[in-house]
């Protein structure tokens, strides 16, 4: 049994949801409200001291936290399908692209961010969401920049199979989309996006098709 504590909109959780479905893995996700503050409740931070999404537990085993730790636990654990090649420059070059979106620009946008903007720098919602808008597209459009031209770039991020970069670049995208920043001249991106969301691993993890997600129209 896979149990994990995670949130609609969290882009970690959305990471490690599509890695769960790629793999196979039937799991049970607990949804931590971030919204409401839950993540700060002491029945939470006594699973995770951090008080971060998500949190993962492997049949009964120690608790997993943080989103690529996982992902590389999958992938030791659960190698078929693989999410990094098989030769070893190849696996650099991926795990490179993931930590340009997962560990350079998504813990700028997360909410202990947005709130010492709001608290400390007494930033109005105004400047708040620029900020918020500025680092997605800054991640997205150098992710452009590696991804277009370099042979090794297919279908997905690397070669013509999902690979952990293609993981952190959805969860960089879709937030993006959801904060209404506009990277229409992003090519390579929106390919390998769209390319991505054909794929129903994909689609079924996207956020606002989780429980509690807002309703679209």
């Amino acid at each position: 049994m896979i149990k994990m504590y995670g949130f609609w909109r969290s882009a970690a959780s959305f990471r490690v949801r599509i890695a769960l479905n790629l793999k196979g893995l039937g799991f049970e996700e607990e949804m931590i409200d971030l919204d409401a503050g839950e993540q700060n409740d002491p029945t939470y931070r006594a699973i995770n001291p951090q008080g971060a999404l998500p949190t993962v537990i492997f049949d009964g085993g120690p608790r997993l936290a943080q989103s690529l730790a996982i992902l590389e636990y999958l992938e030791e654990t659960h190698p078929a399908p693989a999410l990094l090649p098989a030769d070893p420059h190849g696996r650099a070059r991926v795990r490179s692209l993931a930590l340009l979106w997962a560990a350079d620009h998504h813990p700028l946008i997360v909410p202990r961010i947005r709130g010492y903007l709001a608290d400390v720098m007494k930033q109005d919602e105004a400047a708040r969401a620029a900020w918020i808008r500025h680092w997605f597209r800054e991640g997205l459009a150098i992710g452009e920049r590696r991804l277009a031209g370099d042979p090794q770039t297919g279908r997905y991020c690397h070669g013509d199979s999902p690979t952990i970069a293609d993981l952190c670049l959805m969860s960089q995208a879709m937030g993006a989309r959801g904060f209404g920043v506009d990277f229409a001249d992003l090519p390579v991106v929106n390919r390998i996006v769209d390319a991505c969301l054909l794929r129903d691993e994909f689609a079924r993890a996207v956020p606002l098709r989780q429980p509690g997600a807002p309703a679209q129209h």
